[in-house]
């Protein structure tokens, strides 16, 4: 009755959806990991954004690699801007996506450490090579909050570190590469900074991370598990369907009994 399941197309078909099976379960996993991850890290941004602030060099030292766990982690600074050494960031986009720079400024602690401060974003001047006119930055010595960020590398973040950049443009903020132009060491990482606020001749200052959205991650593993559960039952109907093609066919092949004679 089921002899047709052993027919070279059957077994191809069954092979197929024995080997779908599995794949579709490890896919609806990979997204459930990755709403797990998604959901732990909104979890990690809104606690290091209501923590009390730290002063910067108690989190981190030259040549520190920032742990994920202190990432987006609210953190002062008390010091003087070192202008001299200002650097602008290629690329980067505003929270209404326009393309400009972000502003890259050391910051000298009344320690004697410094720094790196990503002031903001300025809009593009037009050029991708003349040094775009940056907003001065405060005089004298300051106190700024902002949030801790780790080192940007090109294996995180999939930007190409580009080299015979114009003159005092970057590609990524990296400490350890500015500690080399500078000549001397840098606190790891650097200061997204929060405050001072914006004014009209500041920078825009860097939004927040969203950390409220949850993504649509849970909603795609359901979907591989329910595909899951419906290739059998698609095998069986496909089945049941050539078992009844088949006896449809065998009835009309069948020579029908002749009459019996008197």
């Amino acid at each position: 009755m089921y002899r047709f399941l052993f027919t070279r197309q059957w077994v191809i078909v069954t092979l197929v959806a024995l080997l779908l099976m599995p794949t579709m379960v490890r896919l609806g996993f990979w997204q459930l990991h990755r709403h797990q991850h998604k959901v732990a890290q909104n979890a990690l941004i809104a606690d290091n954004l209501k923590a009390t602030p730290v002063q910067v060099d108690k989190l981190t030292s030259p040549g520190h690699t920032i742990p994920y766990d202190q990432y987006w982690r609210r953190v002062t600074a008390t010091g003087t801007y070192d202008t001299a050494h200002e650097v602008v960031v290629r690329r980067r986009t505003s929270s209404d996506g326009s393309v400009g720079y972000h502003v890259l400024t050391p910051f000298d602690l009344t320690d004697g450490k410094t720094v790196l401060i990503n002031r903001g974003w300025i809009p593009d001047n037009g050029s991708q090579i003349a040094f775009p006119k940056i907003p001065a930055a405060p005089k004298g010595r300051i106190t700024l909050t902002g949030r801790l960020m780790a080192d940007q590398t090109t294996a995180a973040s999939g930007i190409k570190d580009l080299k015979g950049l114009p003159p005092r443009q970057v590609m990524l903020i990296n400490s350890k590469q500015m500690s080399q132009v500078l000549g001397e060491p840098l606190l790891g990482g650097y200061i997204e900074q929060t405050s001072p606020g914006s004014r009209g001749d500041t920078p825009e200052l860097i939004p927040e991370p969203e950390h409220s959205d949850i993504g649509p991650h849970m909603a795609y593993a359901v979907q591989w598990w329910l595909f899951t559960a419906g290739v059998p039952v698609g095998w069986v109907i496909l089945v049941r369907r050539e078992k009844r093609d088949r006896a449809a066919t065998e009835a009309k092949t069948t020579p029908e009994h002749a009459p019996a004679t008197a």
